[in-house]
């Protein structure tokens, strides 16, 4: 396996395990009132369905981000979510437990479904169309999310910059689709330093932005 392949696996198992951990966090919730028996079984069910209506939307996404000017728009939009993540504002999750093994397998396909937007978007960026660096990114990232999400909810409360690195890797994927929108591309191609330093200076505005906002906020 080569870099170039290589290079968008490692930012999609990035960005799923930076920004899963709120999925992870509803599958718990969700699965909290079952039966231990019946509670690893609606885990795996609904995590499986959970990435199989990921890879679906993912491709219907990579279909959409080949109208012109979509990617563009994309890109920024993931652009602002990569601020926002860095705001540090908690919101409040009212998830139903479910009594029931299909009750609970459902709130978790539907939630991930309604709460992955965001995941869809920067994959369907970060896959440069390839429908298969998608599914192994997933097929990895998320058996750590759903086992590990303790771990890495604790990891990012003790250790910000975990979330900084995050909020960089979106911003470096948002650059990324800007620059491959076909309406930049012809425009910005005659120019290879700009293809090499609109990235670096997204990812610089972004981390430090959020940073001085960070600092200014507990000052």
């Amino acid at each position: 396996m080569n870099w170039d392949m290589l290079e968008p696996i490692l930012i999609i198992i990035g960005i799923d395990i930076i920004l899963g951990g709120d999925n992870a966090v509803v599958i718990a919730l969700a699965s909290r009132n079952l039966p231990d028996h019946q509670r690893n079984k609606a885990i795996l069910l609904g995590t499986g369905l959970a990435i199989g209506a990921r890879v679906l939307l993912t491709t219907v996404a990579l279909y959409l981000l080949q109208i012109p000017f979509l990617q563009l728009i994309g890109g920024l939009f993931l652009l602002h979510i990569a601020m926002k993540l860095l705001m540090d504002q908690e919101e409040e999750k009212d998830i139903h437990a479910g009594t029931h093994l299909w009750s609970a397998v459902k709130t978790i396909v539907f939630a991930d479904i309604v709460m992955g937007f965001d995941n869809v978007l920067a994959i369907a960026g970060a896959s440069h169309d390839n429908i298969l660096l998608v599914v192994m990114g997933l097929l990895i990232s998320v058996p750590i999310i759903v086992w590990g999400s303790k771990f890495i909810l604790k990891l990012m409360d003790k250790f910000p910059f975990f979330i900084y690195f995050g909020a960089g890797l979106l911003a470096y994927t948002s650059s990324e689709m800007i620059i491959e929108d076909q309406s930049i591309i012809e425009w910005i191609h005659p120019y290879p330093l700009l293809e090499t330093w609109i990235p670096v200076a997204f990812v610089l505005a972004v981390v430090l932005s959020g940073y001085v906002r960070n600092k200014s906020k507990t000052a």
